[in-house]
């Protein structure tokens, strides 16, 4: 398995996956007209051709043996530049009365565009074939590589959004309970708007007034910062690289926003550089792999796992496979990390 940069000849896989995805995953709605512009604009942004604000790196999983697309990825340097980019704010209001010596304090839900120029990764999804051999923990920590080896393409922090609570037959209990007295639409409709980035929509006809969460329903309270069952994994390793959830959730289905500054992910700040030495010799494989080589171009990018860590000079040795799936030779340099 490597990980690499999308191209224009993966539309018919990607498609593939943005129908695999389910309700809730914005980011990759079921349109192959945006999936192209997508590409588009990812190739784009890997070639360098738009400013560094404005570009979407996204990246495909690739099976090897089967040319198999068995998931993606993706970051958007900055966020809500062209459209802004909202979410409800957890807080609290107090109220008192003297006269009747009572204290309240109220939870509440407040319309905002805090993230504004912040980074943002997204689009993770790998297929429940692929779900094994470590492949999710390439898929989520490479792009920690590739912002480690180009860090000044990023701003201060990052965020990531996850995918809120569901019922089994797709009905989201905040929704139902809120977003739907404001849009007159189904969930569905407002998700695939938002994800082909319609979204302005969403400043016109949200509540500029703080909500009080105790008028919504009980079923709707409990899914504030919650989520979905499938996206469980996804949160526990980007809690173990540092970020953490600070109060910001989906308008939509109410699903947490965790966040961090970059320079304190856990995988940036111990990520290495090495130098490559190619054996011909046949090198012990683990049957548990535990480092990851990351390339150090931006085109031509590539990240998968190998056999064995640098020695205390620098230098990383490969086996002859390992060199080709990452498309490198002896004294050229990889970006590493211990996983």
């Amino acid at each position: 398995m490597r990980l690499r940069p999308i191209g224009h000849h993966d539309i018919d896989e990607l498609q593939a996956l943005a129908q695999e995805t389910g309700v809730g995953f914005t980011s990759l709605p079921n349109s192959r007209e945006f999936l192209a512009a997508k590409i588009d604009n990812a190739v784009a942004a890997f070639e360098g051709r738009v400013p560094e604000q404005e570009r979407l790196y996204f990246f495909v999983l690739e099976d090897e043996q089967s040319g198999e697309l068995a998931g993606c990825c993706a970051i958007e340097a900055e966020v809500g530049r062209e459209t802004p980019f909202y979410h409800y704010r957890v807080g609290k209001l107090a109220h008192s009365s003297v006269q009747l010596d009572l204290h309240r304090t109220i939870d509440t839900l407040f319309l905002s565009s805090d993230h504004t120029g912040d980074a943002e990764v997204a689009s993770l999804f790998l297929r429940p074939a692929y779900r094994r051999d470590r492949n999710g923990t390439l898929l989520s920590k490479a792009r920690w590589l590739f912002m480690a080896e180009f860090r000044d393409c990023f701003p201060a922090k990052v965020l990531a959004e996850m995918r809120g609570v569901f019922s089994p037959d797709g009905v989201s209990p905040f929704w139902e309970s809120l977003g739907s007295h404001f849009f007159p639409m189904e969930f569905k409709q407002a998700d695939q708007l938002t994800g082909l980035g319609q979204k302005s929509f969403i400043g016109e006809l949200m509540p500029k007034y703080p909500i009080y969460t105790p008028f919504l329903p009980q079923a709707a309270r409990e899914c504030i910062g919650q989520v979905h069952e499938h996206t469980r994994p996804a949160l526990e390793m980007l809690k173990k690289e540092g970020l953490r959830w600070e109060g910001y959730i989906d308008i939509f289905d109410g699903g947490p926003t965790v966040e961090a500054y970059i320079d304190d992910v856990l995988a940036i700040r111990h990520s290495s550089c090495v130098t490559v030495e190619v054996s011909g010799d046949s090198l012990a494989q683990p049957e548990r792999p535990g480092w990851m080589a990351a390339t150090t171009g931006m085109s031509d990018f590539r990240c998968s796992w190998i056999g064995r860590g640098p020695g205390e000079d620098g230098v990383i040795t490969l086996t002859i496979a390992e060199a080709e799936r990452l498309g490198v030779t002896s004294g050229d340099a990889l970006r590493v990390l211990e996983a």
